[in-house]
């Protein structure tokens, strides 16, 4: 084989090894976290718990996705919402619970709001750090129903019902609750209130009824929580993500990831529009019968 022969190959080899490396970049780039996606050694992952918390799958995903990768040693999940819907916040917070129970440490950091469903999220992590003006608290439940019921008589509109049991139409925009539905209603909130006191209590390690002292729905500074045992330390998102690499036992300071996301296909975009329609569907019907059902 001739010398140019040689060079040919030498050039297809360098290329193709190329070729390669940047596959397995993009490869990496795909499936490790956002930022410093090559770093080494333990690391700290990033939760974003932001607005109001409406569905949870995609933030429980986040964090089992970083319970299961050894190289994450703690969880710190920002909190900015100022609660939400009762089972979304409840499932938030069960996957923090699983996420230590897997020997993850988990640190709740607040922002400006972190109350209500959002605290009850913050129970789940080892460690609660909120910001002297944060506003927090706010445990307790609600659910509430318009009624319309004289506006439509004055524009002569009335609603026929037909229905299989007492209750099937409570909480209708078309007529006021029956003294029966709000006891039902009453005990329904009741029951979730007291698993929030429970789980409270359980969380900071006090007294059911010391916490019904305070859980009466009023909203208080992080100051304020952190007097009332509500919260373990002042302090910023800094101070929140030191404190996981201290627990953790990472020495220095932490590199601080978050799940990079995919790239946007197609399909995802049909996806978004598809859950964008479904997303302004529901809120027509939910605004239609308007039944709020939160931990707010």
């Amino acid at each position: 084989m001739g010398n140019k022969s040689w060079i040919v190959v030498l050039i297809v080899a360098i290329c193709g090894a190329g070729v390669v490396s940047l596959f397995l970049l993009v490869l990496a780039g795909l499936f490790l976290p956002e930022r410093q996606s090559l770093a080494l050694g333990d690391k700290v992952g990033l939760v974003e718990v932001t607005g109001t918390i409406s569905i949870s799958d995609p933030i429980v995903d986040e964090i089992a996705r970083f319970t299961e990768d050894r190289a994450i040693k703690a969880i710190v999940v920002r909190l900015e919402s100022p609660g939400g819907v009762v089972a979304a916040s409840q499932e938030i917070y069960d996957e923090l619970r699983r996420a230590r129970s897997k020997g993850k440490v988990v640190v709740a950091s607040m922002g400006g709001v972190a109350a209500s469903g959002a605290y009850y999220v913050a129970c789940g992590a080892d460690s609660i750090v909120a910001n002297p003006g944060t506003l927090t608290g706010s445990i307790g439940v609600i659910m509430s129903f318009p009624n319309t019921g004289e506006l439509l008589k004055k524009i002569g509109i009335e609603m026929q019902v037909v229905k299989t049991g007492e209750f099937k139409d409570m909480g209708s925009i078309t007529r006021p609750l029956t003294p029966d539905e709000r006891q039902l209603v009453s005990d329904l909130i009741g029951d979730v209130y007291d698993q929030f006191v429970n789980v409270v209590a359980d969380a900071r390690r006090m007294d059911v009824e010391a916490v019904k002292k305070i859980a009466d729905g009023r909203v208080m500074t992080g100051r304020q929580a952190y007097n009332l045992g509500l919260v373990d330390r002042l302090g910023g998102f800094k101070d929140a993500v030191t404190l996981a690499g201290q627990l953790a036992g990472i020495s220095g300071e932490p590199t601080v990831v978050k799940r990079r996301k995919h790239a946007t296909t197609l399909w995802d975009l049909i996806d978004n529009l598809r859950g964008m329609a479904s997303t302004v569907a529901s809120r027509v019907n939910r605004e239609s019968v308007s039944i709020e059902y939160l931990l707010q």
